[in-house]
């Protein structure tokens, strides 16, 4: 078919209401638009089914993992603009079915389909996970979840991340480098809690084992860690004993609703309450005041969402819950403050450090991108596309302040009103 790229090109700014900012290149080889610009690829005419049958963000996503669709040019550049398309206007599958009540619209959709060839809805790529939205964060869905984002082999993680093994944001200096920033991280949250020797610390959500080895190896404390991982936990108890921290150092495959052992003297949660859900956020902020004594600190890393006008239309992204984070849920900061102040917490104090998970994401992508082969053999092409387009989106995301990242500070205060913490607590960034 000749010109697929100028009649797929009409068609879409048809649909969409707007001109494409970035140049089409059809599978016939035909291209159209500015020639400048970053270039969508579209493979085949199955891509064009793809997002027919699933309009909105999971269609596009569908056939970015599969290999469909792609870009050529710089990514950050390309994914802004499909962003401030489709994300930014709220094109979302529900607005985009309204919009085909409009009759040139709907004759536009008809030249779509026929371009796109026969009707038949591709399968989803199986990296995308499928489950009922009912039952969430049971103990049974919450491990299947995990599983589902961790458990994909460590040598792939270690690709992407670095030696540090850290899956969080990073805190950065002007200049630095990525291991350099995870460790002043690792080191923040260390000077928050005011850990000290012969301390006890539940690492909650504790990955690799990086914050629990930091912790007892730079500040003499013990550590329990907590994951629901199996292949973090083999990873973590490894580093532990090649450190010769297992006299300090325990690493649990458990949930944290079952941690029983308490109290412990301070407790760090790093990127982990993102998976705790809504419904079940108050429970979780409860579960650690109990485990914590009195006089104890809880720190409380965490991706934010924007707040809306209206909080029930709030929707969970469907790219992220289908292939990236199922049942992940985001919330404004303040709700968890709310939710921790609810639980019995003194929240003193509240860091955002936006602009350094977008840094971050950025030298992950940086990773990936410089192995990309390897990722690609050790976890497959498709989770390898879907870990980029990921962590590029987010971090502009980040950049763009519609997402954030909060260090949240509590203290479980006794009733004497003794908070434990100095006048002038910022000393740690000193």
């Amino acid at each position: 078919m000749a010109d697929a790229a100028s009649r797929l090109r009409s068609l879409a700014e048809q649909l969409l209401g707007a001109p494409l900012p970035v140049r089409l290149r059809a599978w016939d080889g035909s291209e159209a638009g500015p020639p400048d610009a970053p270039a969508l690829v579209v493979r085949n005419r199955r891509a064009l089914r793809r997002m027919l049958f699933k309009p909105g963000e999971l269609g596009l996503a569908r056939a970015w993992v599969s290999g469909d669709l792609d870009i050529e040019g710089d990514l950050y550049t390309a994914l802004d603009a499909v962003a401030g398309l489709v994300w930014e206007r709220g094109e979302d599958s529900r607005t985009l079915r309204q919009a085909v009540r409009d009759p040139a619209v709907r004759a536009a959709a008809r030249d779509l389909l026929k371009l796109a060839g026969p009707p038949i809805p591709p399968a989803p790529p199986r990296e995308e996970i499928r489950r009922p939205r009912r039952g969430l964060h049971t103990r049974r869905t919450d491990k299947r979840a995990i599983s589902h984002h961790y458990d994909v082999g460590n040598d792939f993680y270690e690709l992407v991340l670095g030696p540090s093994m850290v899956y969080s944001c990073a805190y950065w200096e002007e200049a630095g480098t990525l291991e350099t920033a995870q460790r002043d991280k690792l080191e923040l949250v260390c000077a928050k809690l005011g850990l000290s020797e012969g301390q006890r610390l539940l690492d909650v959500g504790c990955g690799w084992g990086s914050m629990a080895i930091h912790a007892a190896r730079e500040h003499g404390v013990s550590v329990v860690g907590v994951t629901l991982s199996q292949e973090q936990a083999a990873y973590a108890r490894k580093r532990v004993a090649d450190a010769g921290l297992t006299d300090r150092v325990e690493i649990r495959v458990q949930d944290y609703r079952d941690v029983v052992d308490g109290p412990y003297d301070a407790i760090s949660s790093i990127g982990m309450a993102e998976h705790v859900g809504a419904e079940r956020y108050l429970e979780y902020a409860r579960q650690l005041h109990a485990l914590l004594k009195p006089g104890g600190r809880l720190l409380n890393h965490q991706i934010a969402r924007r707040p809306q006008r209206d909080e029930t239309t709030y929707e969970v992204d469907e790219f992220i819950d289908s292939y990236v984070f199922p049942d992940g849920e985001l919330a404004p900061v303040g709700t968890t403050v709310t939710q921790l102040e609810r639980a019995g917490f003194e929240v003193r104090d509240v860091e955002s450090i936006r602009e350094h998970y977008a840094r971050t994401l950025r030298e992950w992508v940086a990773n990936l991108e410089a192995g990309w082969d390897r990722a690609a053999t050790l976890t497959g092409p498709g989770r390898a596309r879907v870990w980029r387009l990921y962590m590029a989106a987010s971090a502009l995301a980040f950049e763009h302040n519609r997402i954030g990242v909060n260090q949240v500070l509590a203290v479980r205060t006794p009733e004497s009103g003794a908070s434990g913490l100095p006048l002038r607590p910022r000393t740690w960034h000193g």
